[in-house]
């Protein structure tokens, strides 16, 4: 099987990792294998990895990837939402590192028939986990105008969302909206022509704002990352790429709760909440790609990479 992903941010992750040769790591967006195939380069026979994803295929070619690693592999068919249900069932208390990749892997971008772009005609789908209910088709074709709306304007920052909501509306009414390129035309007629002439692709933000909706991207970063952190050994590390600004912000505003949870009123000049730090930001600054990775992998442009350790 074919599955080309190049892993972003390879190297920052691995230093930011700080990894122990005997220690327990998780990759909870495993895809290809990319980061996870340096990981278990630098763990021995005594380190245990385990890989997470919701995405078969991805499972199948990193099994296949990992098959020849010094250290114990597990790799496990699930969300990354699940971490700690994951760890129970392996019977493991606490681990060293974990590394959350939020992007889309160009395997499923490239897939025409996953429905993810705007670029192939396919059935309108979106699904990473490929067992999940929820498609786009529904969200396109069930969702009231007021919601379209309000995730379009959300999700994908489409400064023409109420009227892309409307057209989507109006053209249910025909008939349903089945294709990527159905939706791609509909977008089209919705943003005025002068309003096209510049910038990405016009339906580039509303394909954003969908995929999100069918897969809870946005509203499990945070309960996640409070999951991790409370699995991750003393000095273990929690590693985020996010790829657009609505991610970063969610995880930038989680890590800095964490290591500052004091609900304390401004004024009161002592602590008296009883709310400890949880963890140190290692990057007080997002980590960003270089413009020689840019220029290898143009899809790395908009990620960046936050930090945190556990105190």
């Amino acid at each position: 099987m074919k599955f080309e992903h190049v892993s972003v941010l390879l190297n920052e992750c691995i230093e930011g990792l700080a990894i122990k040769p005997n220690g327990t790591y998780v990759d909870g967006t495993l895809g290809g294998a990319g980061h996870a195939r340096v990981v278990c380069n630098y763990l021995t026979e005594e380190g245990h990895f385990i890989g997470i994803d919701q995405d078969k295929n991805a499972l199948a070619v990193s099994t296949e990837r990992l098959k020849d690693v010094k250290p114990k592999v597990s790799i496990v068919n699930s969300n990354f939402e699940k971490v700690a249900e994951v760890l129970e069932v392996l019977g493991i208390e606490g681990v060293d590192g974990m590394l959350i990749d939020l992007g889309v892997s160009s395997h499923q971008l490239d897939e025409p028939s996953r429905g993810f772009s705007y670029m192939h005609d396919a059935p309108l789908d979106m699904r990473m986990d490929q067992d999940g209910a929820y498609t786009a088709y529904e969200v396109v074709n069930d969702m009231a105008e007021e919601e379209l709306f309000r995730i379009i304007k959300e999700y994908g920052e489409e400064k023409w969302a109420k009227r892309i909501a409307q057209f989507i509306v109006e053209e249910r009414k025909q008939k349903p909206i089945e294709t990527t390129y159905e939706l791609v035309e509909v977008i089209k007629k919705a943003i005025p022509q002068g309003a096209r002439k510049d910038g990405p692709h016009p339906a580039k933000r509303t394909f954003q704002a969908i995929r999100i909706a069918v897969n809870r991207e946005l509203e499990i970063i945070e309960p996640t990352i409070k999951a991790i952190v409370d699995k991750l050994n003393s000095g273990g590390r929690l590693c985020i790429i996010t790829f657009h600004s609505l991610e970063d912000r969610i995880v930038k505003h989680a890590f800095r709760n964490l290591e500052n949870p004091c609900t304390c009123a401004p004024h009161i000049p002592i602590c008296v909440c009883g709310k400890k730090p949880l963890v140190k930001v290692i990057t007080r600054k997002p980590i960003l790609p270089s413009d020689e990775e840019i220029e290898i992998n143009p899809r790395s442009r908009s990620a960046k990479l936050r930090i945190i350790e556990k105190l």
